[in-house]
């Protein structure tokens, strides 16, 4: 009967050394090396622990109004008035938020803001893009003075321009009318887009169109199947920034719709706070119709901020 035994590992330089074969002190050494990279990539880094706990206490501080306004709105009028606060809906109820839908205003009103948003949304992208084409692809007499007369429209303060736009309007007899805020908000919005939409343009190389053409395609097919896929984000984000300045905007429309029954959101919260301020202000439901404006934001930037975040990254490095 013959029995293996296993060989002694061996030392290098010993005689029972094998070329090419591991020993045991190869595999000690690499071991400790293993040990002390692993060891140092886990160290303790108190700079980024302290920019951890910074972020942390930042976020905190931005969502705690967001979270008070729907904790209020959960809650009685009782519960908000006392000197105590209360930090969580404990037996709390959408009694507000009835109360705000029972006031028969409030989806006239939302009706309103979204049809004034859809139509300065789509005219101001419409515009914004083919003048951000010419301005960055084509070389014309007056280029200068346009890209010139766009930045110097943002300087212009919008309460200097009220009584002209109130004018205006009420010569084409479009005060209280969808259409006439509808036109002054693209005037106000389409310039920064443009500018903004520019920087997107510049950031397509037209060497992509041109090899699409010697492959056969037209100057308007190269361009719709090249170059517009490319620019979606930059569409994207100027839609966002547009959306928002139509949803939030207050003074032109208070100037402009001067009608109770025509009003957008932003009027009807002030509205909404007047009347309740005339038989003591009633803060559960004044917050819960806070959130009921903020809902459809809300909603609309869980639909684009994938597309969003790319579309200013890209705005950031390009143009």
């Amino acid at each position: 009967m013959t029995s293996t035994v296993n060989p002694t590992p061996t030392i290098p330089g010993s005689p029972g050394a094998v070329a090419g074969r591991p020993t045991v002190t190869d595999l000690t050494t690499s071991t400790t090396r293993t040990g002390t990279t692993r060891s140092g990539s886990r160290r303790f880094k108190p700079g980024k622990v302290a920019l951890g706990v910074i972020g942390v206490v930042v976020s905190v501080i931005w969502v705690f109004p967001v979270y008070w306004m729907l904790n209020s709105s959960l809650l009685p009028n009782v519960v908000l008035q006392k000197t105590t606060p209360s930090w969580l809906p404990f037996g709390g109820s959408f009694d507000n938020f009835i109360a705000v839908f029972e006031g028969g205003t409030f989806l006239p009103a939302l009706g309103m803001s979204t049809a004034i948003a859809f139509i300065t949304v789509t005219f101001c992208l419409l515009f914004a893009f083919f003048g951000a084409l010419a301005i960055s692809r084509f070389r014309f007499r007056g280029r200068k003075t346009f890209v010139l007369a766009v930045l110097l429209i943002q300087m212009l303060p919008a309460e200097g321009l009220f009584i002209a736009q109130y004018k205006m309007m009420g010569s084409l007899n479009l005060l209280n009318s969808i259409v006439g805020v509808s036109i002054i908000y693209i005037a106000a919005v389409v310039p920064f887009t443009i500018w903004m939409l520019r920087g997107f343009v510049a950031g397509v190389p037209a060497d992509l169109e041109e090899a699409a053409m010697i492959d056969g395609l037209s100057r308007t097919q190269a361009f719709m199947r090249i170059t517009f896929p490319l620019l979606a984000p930059g569409l994207i984000a100027s839609g966002v920034y547009a959306f928002l300045q139509a949803w939030n905007e207050f003074t032109v429309a208070l100037v402009l719709l001067q009608n109770n029954s025509d009003q957008t959101l932003p009027l009807w919260l002030r509205g909404f706070i007047q009347a309740s301020a005339s038989r003591a202000t009633d803060w559960g439901q004044v917050m819960a119709a806070s959130t009921m404006v903020a809902v459809p934001v809300i909603i609309f930037f869980l639909f684009v901020q994938g597309r969003m975040t790319s579309g200013l990254v890209s705005g950031a490095v390009k143009g």
